[in-house]
């Protein structure tokens, strides 16, 4: 018997397309116009997106690449956390250190400037100039930013064991005087530190803010100074990226947590570690990775990098759930700062949109009948984390606790000795 059309081709999916002039929207844009090729891989990360932000789905983010420098914090990643979609975020030490450079007393018109890709390099040098693509500040401004950042470490808040989260926590609230003092708009670690969103860095050892702790211990050692207690305490600052991945899993209402990663390299493979941790290494049971994960990376998955693995790989180590991704992951090759703007834009079209549905016709009507405007309308105070990172890391203890037999048979092996023993 024939099968009919109709049955053989059920499942697919029928190309339909809108005119650009017939869009009012972002939204309508990204969902009509975006068929095919790369444009569909953006379509279907707006897509995700917008579920994850619909179903009130936490969100982390990690960010690689001079986002700070070049302002692209102030233009699309500020405005995205104040809308309180965001748990916590992965970056650089570069990024928390050039975020200082607009609220330094001397720069209070502008340390940035523009120079073309193509330019120069010996004749900036000779002049002083460092570049970061197109994107150019004067040497003098590193100089600034490292007695700023080495004055800073000497005050007595810092002299003892803490965790990143903290140190940047602190860092804020010093770069948030700057700007205040200045009358400079509020940069990105001010920002987290007002929101309470914690800043991890997977890798302070190649940034200048340790650089510069570095300085501050070897002029102790080298008797320079009497004393510097700064220390960064990084198994308890792994722990802590751990508990707030539990407290999306377990606490939180939408049990599920959502990543969105731009650019590769340390962010990336730090903001994925939490499941592999509290599964794998640590042996909690139930432990499930992002239920939503898009990426926007230049690096081509043929290179093998960690940078440029798509989210169905890390379904293979468990980072992404393995039930869910086929429908809630995509990776995109490009460079996030050409789509981001758009992006978040168009997500906070749909958020001003709901409030003026939600103004019109109260929230509770509009939600029976928008699911998804309850998750774009969540609370943008935001979940302060970092407020609750102590609470949240008791309770990780606890199941750590409860884990012992298991922990302690982990740490049996028959090694191999050495010739010595």
């Amino acid at each position: 018997m024939p099968t009919h059309t109709s049955q053989k081709h059920a499942g697919r999916r029928t190309v339909r397309v809108r005119r650009v002039d017939q869009c009012e929207t972002l939204h309508d844009l990204f969902t009509h116009c975006l068929p095919a090729f790369g444009g569909a891989h953006l379509r279907r990360i707006y897509q995700i997106l917008d579920r994850a932000i619909g179903m009130g789905c936490p969100l982390t983010l990690a960010i690689s690449g001079p986002v700070t420098v070049s302002g692209q914090h102030q233009t699309w990643l500020l405005p995205m956390l104040e809308t309180g979609w965001v748990a916590y975020l992965s970056t650089t030490d570069a990024v928390c250190y050039h975020d200082g450079h607009r609220s330094l007393d001397a720069y209070k018109s502008g340390p940035i400037h523009e120079v073309p890709i193509s330019s120069d390099d010996a004749a900036l040098r000779a002049e002083g100039t460092i570049r970061v693509t197109d994107m150019a500040f004067d040497e003098r401004v590193l100089l600034d930013q490292d007695r700023f950042v080495s004055a800073m470490l000497t005050r007595p808040e810092f002299q003892r064991k803490m965790t990143g989260t903290e140190l940047r926590y602190l860092l804020g609230n010093y770069y948030a005087a700057q700007e205040k003092q200045n009358g400079i708009a509020a940069g990105l670690l001010s920002t987290c530190h007002r929101l309470a969103i914690p800043v991890f860095v997977g890798a302070p050892g190649d940034g200048s803010v340790f650089l510069n702790s570095m300085k501050l211990w070897a002029m102790r050692e080298a008797g320079l100074i009497p004393q510097y207690g700064f220390d960064l305490d990084v198994h308890a600052e792994v722990f802590e990226a751990c508990a707030y991945h539990r407290w999306g899993l377990f606490e939180h209402p939408s049990h599920a947590i959502g990543t969105v990663i731009l650019g590769g390299g340390v962010p990336k493979n730090f903001n994925l570690q939490p499941e592999p941790a509290l599964g794998q290494v640590l042996g909690l049971p139930d432990v499930r990775g992002y239920q939503f994960d898009v990426q926007i990376v230049t690096a081509p998955v043929t290179d093998g990098s960690l940078s440029s693995c798509p989210p169905a790989e890390a379904v293979t180590w468990g980072k992404v759930d393995k039930d869910t991704y086929l429908e809630t992951t995509e990776s995109m090759q490009a460079d996030y700062s050409m789509v981001m703007p758009f992006l978040v834009k168009a997500l906070l079209d749909n958020r001003q949109h709901y409030e003026r549905m939600a103004f019109e016709e109260g929230e509770e009507a509009l939600f029976a009948r928008e699911p998804y405007a309850r998750g774009y309308l969540r609370s943008q105070a935001g979940y302060r984390l970092f407020d609750e990172r102590e609470r949240l890391c008791v309770r990780l203890t606890e199941d750590v606790h409860a884990n012992a037999a298991w922990l302690r048979e982990s740490l049996v092996y028959p090694l191999a000795l050495g010739a010595h023993e």
